[in-house]
């Protein structure tokens, strides 16, 4: 395989391939502390106080009811001394979450949000409505939506290492995360987990980059896509473990374009994923909707469907159709190919996108987070060890 830097490794790794990264804060020159033994004692006081690129610092423990909005930009929330908490006990943000988010360059890392419920069933843990935004160990369980962005062309989310857990079950119409018609959407390192209904990811965005997650419905799910991109747009998705659970509400586990092509490129390189269709019958791994999408599968592991449907227009190349016997320990949810699995060591070569590599340099990481791989990917699959 081809060798690469560690600076493109390191621009894979952060998702820089087709946009700049949206999150090169200014320098915090003011530091803001909240906390019951603060001045300043909830979030909602300080973000009517908060200035653009204040730091707040928050002190781990409970916070009921304390629901806020965000303008400011160059803004970063941290979480001191443990989690925040963040339970929204029957209040909510202008109707919509327990946070809103509204300017550029916000930074929120170490938060839980949980049990965001608004009268229209739409509430959210975040709500993104303008701006950027950058989301670092939060987890989200328990709302009607974890993420849930707005339309705005000029808006840009990326994701590193967070859960997506439980759903509020409201008729399909919900999901773990919930993208809109968005410049860029970035997810790394996150774990996707017991959807209902809904769909555990789905985006609108212009540009996608899910790199090296965990997907997976889990014991008691009912998410009906694992991945749902229904507008198309350019898709790089590398490295994923993909897992349809037995109780899903549909057979799919990645769409691409099935509500129509709108945005001017349509690019789908499924690369070194791990898709696991555990639906007693009909599952489909990947369904692309007749239009003008250029698609490339490769290195990819399919297991427990004995049939992959392609359309004579994709660009399949060393996709492998496995048993779930050919894995560590399928029923322990490792899904690193055996020791003495032939197909050790015969991942190829899946080209570029954009001038930029698309080898596979970083793994998933139980519960949630990314590992560094000492070399580019060798085996097909996004588990290059147990």
């Amino acid at each position: 395989m081809t060798t690469i830097t560690r600076r493109k490794s390191l621009q894979w790794a952060t998702g820089a391939a087709l946009l700049p990264p949206c999150l090169s804060q200014a320098a915090s020159s003011v530091v803001m502390k909240v906390g019951p033994n603060q001045a300043i004692k909830s979030l909602a006081a300080a973000a009517g106080q908060a200035k653009d690129g204040t730091r707040i610092e928050v002190d781990a423990g409970d916070y009921l009811g304390d629901v806020a909005v965000w303008p400011q930009s160059d803004l970063t929330l941290r979480a001191v001394g443990g989690r925040v908490r963040m339970l929204a006990g029957g209040k909510s943000a202008q109707g919509k979450g327990i946070f809103v988010t509204t300017g550029e360059r916000i930074r929120i890392e170490g938060f839980d949000f949980s049990g965001a419920v608004v009268s229209d069933q739409n509430g959210a843990g975040i709500r993104l409505e303008r701006g950027s935004l950058h989301l670092l160990d939060c987890t989200f369980k328990d709302n009607e939506n974890g993420v849930l962005t707005g339309n705005d062309k000029n808006c840009r989310l990326e994701v590193d290492d967070c859960d997506f857990g439980t759903i509020v079950r409201r008729e399909g119409q919900n999901h773990n995360m919930y993208v809109g018609s968005i410049a860029y959407l970035r997810v790394t390192g996150s774990h996707f987990h017991h959807g209902q209904l809904g769909h555990l990811l789905k985006s609108r965005a212009a540009v996608n980059h899910i790199f090296y997650n965990r997907l997976a419905d889990g014991l008691g799910g009912e998410a009906s896509y694992e991945l749902d991109l229904p507008n198309g747009g350019q898709a790089l998705v590398v490295g994923n473990l993909m897992q349809q659970s037995s109780g899903t509400q549909n057979p799919h586990i990645v769409t691409f374009g099935e509500e129509g092509y709108t945005w001017p490129n349509q690019e789908l390189k499924l690369i070194n994923n791990t898709l696991i269709d555990l639906r007693p019958s009909g599952g489909v791994y990947l369904r692309v909707a007749p239009g003008p999408a250029v698609v490339e599968v490769t290195n990819n592991l399919l297991a427990g469907n004995p049939k992959f449907n392609t359309n004579g227009h994709w660009q399949t190349r060393n996709n492998f159709i496995v048993d779930l016997n050919a894995f560590v320990l399928a029923a322990r949810g490792d899904f690193g190919l055996r020791p003495d699995s032939p197909l050790r060591g015969k991942a190829i070569d899946p080209g570029q996108s954009g001038g930029m590599s698309l080898l596979q340099t970083r793994q998933f990481l139980q519960p949630r987070g990314t590992l560094a791989l000492k070399r580019p990917a060798k085996h097909p699959g996004a588990l290059q060890f147990p």
